[in-house]
């Protein structure tokens, strides 16, 4: 027999070696009589017969299995009976061992050996602890040829700290697998993990953006390798005002188009406008409106330092790196005609306060103390009459209400039957006037 189809078959009987002429004398003494560590040296040997190797699986010392679990020698159905050892180490040290063996494997083999180790992953990937799952995604992760449906039963695990390996780096998972998980509203984490990575595609990253988990849309926004459809972006940045976290990862993507620069230059923090304007592909047009933007905020920081000084002293958390406060932000999104009912809606969803505070006011026309005390207040009819003031929808007003002012489900003011404002507008302004004379200390006109 060749030497070549000798090494064949030892690898389907498990990658044993051929033991000499009846392998070491004293073995088969020292499995039925040495103690525990001589055993567990016997099942560590790359020569000892697979019936001794067998017979120390079911060793009563759970070192001595794991020897045999990490024997490369040890034959498939010995691993495939160590596969459900009562012993989680033992488990977990077959992990480790068992995945080397996995490339080419597929749930269709019809050869008895391959069959074996295959349906030894495939009880390894369905254990019961977390643990020899994980071990068992981190060496699987990077194996090319791993079999496509123990990786993606380790993808759709629902411990994270055992689908974020595969989902991070196998090349085994498709984007329909990712776009499956996406859809299956998974644990957290998971989207994050698929958006780090590398080179994610664009039917996924819209997955991913549409999906509402602002944490797995900051890293995909951070990831230059994720391909981002131009439109996705621009969807993306007019939510983004009121969610800090996407604002540096999309400041530095590798591409940006010049409405997207210049929608970014109305909101983020001074030290990333500063950072828009030092990039290498804006065109002049967009160039100047940065530098225009910047010019503008750094005179606003000198006016604010003067009057700071006349009141005896500049405020702390001024500067030009000094992050926007929410109403700043929403004051030039509704300069540049951005602070849409959309915006508004998004900020909702995310129950970003600071900013629905700070948006109602400044589409109101009135001030942002006025509209603290309608939220504080809890006051339904407030809400709708701000709401209506900022000309804004009565579909709004009915999540404000709930979401911002935390009015009590069965005190909620509902649209009328053609989706109206359930409140005539004397009656809305006068509510607003009532507001504003709790501010200054006014009465309000008269109630309608």
């Amino acid at each position: 027999m060749s030497g070549v189809v000798r090494r064949v078959l030892n690898l389907l009987m498990g990658g044993a070696q051929p033991a000499p002429a009846g392998g070491r004398p004293d073995a088969a003494a020292l499995v039925r009589h040495g103690d525990a560590d001589e055993r567990r040296k016997v099942a560590s040997r790359r020569d000892v017969r697979p019936d001794l190797l067998n017979h120390l699986a079911s060793d009563p010392a759970p070192e001595v299995r794991c020897a045999v679990a990490a024997n490369a020698a040890t034959p498939a159905q010995t691993r495939r009976a160590l596969a459900e050892d009562d012993n989680v180490e033992v488990r977990t040290v077959l992990a480790r061992r068992i995945a080397h063996l996995a490339p080419g494997l597929s749930g269709d083999e019809q050869d008895r050996i391959r069959r074996l180790t295959y349906d030894t992953l495939v009880l390894l990937a369905e254990d019961q602890m977390a643990r020899v799952r994980r071990i068992l995604s981190e060496a699987l992760k990077d194996v090319a040829q791993a079999p496509p449906d123990v990786v993606r039963r380790l993808a759709f695990d629902t411990e994270i700290s055992v689908a974020a390996p595969v989902l991070e780096f196998s090349p085994v998972l498709t984007d329909d697998d990712f776009l499956r998980l996406i859809a299956a509203s998974p644990s957290t984490g998971t989207l994050a993990a698929i958006s780090r990575r590398n080179g994610v595609e664009e039917s996924v990253s819209d997955a991913i953006a549409g999906s509402g988990d602002s944490e797995a849309i900051a890293v995909l926004l951070g990831n230059p390798s994720a391909q981002i459809r131009e439109e996705t972006l621009d969807g993306l940045i007019d939510r983004a005002p009121h969610v800090e976290a996407w604002h540096d990862p999309l400041v530095r993507r590798p591409r940006l188009s010049p409405r997207a620069v210049t929608r970014l230059a109305e909101f983020v923090a001074d030290n990333l406008v500063e950072e828009l304007s030092r990039r290498e592909d804006l065109d002049v047009a967009t160039a100047r409106r940065v530098g225009e933007e910047v010019k503008r905020r750094l005179k606003a920081e000198k006016e604010a330092a003067d009057n700071g000084g006349q009141q005896g002293g500049r405020r702390a958390d001024s500067g030009p790196c000094a992050p926007a406060s929410p109403y700043q932000r929403a004051q030039r999104m509704h300069r540049a005609g951005h602070l849409e009912e959309s915006v508004l809606t998004s900020a909702v969803t995310a129950r970003d306060v600071p900013f629905l505070t700070a948006a109602l006011a400044v589409r109101a026309g009135i001030s942002e103390p006025v509209v603290k005390r309608i939220v504080s207040a809890r006051s339904a009819k407030g809400i709708v009459a701000v709401t209506w003031k900022a000309g804004l929808s009565m579909a709004l007003a009915t999540r404000l209400q709930t979401t911002l002012a935390r009015v009590p489900p069965e005190e909620v003011l509902r649209p009328d039957k053609k989706g109206r404002f359930p409140l005539s507008r004397d009656e809305m302004r006068w509510q607003i006037d009532f507001f504003k004379s709790l501010e200054d200390g006014t009465e309000p006109a008269g109630r309608a």
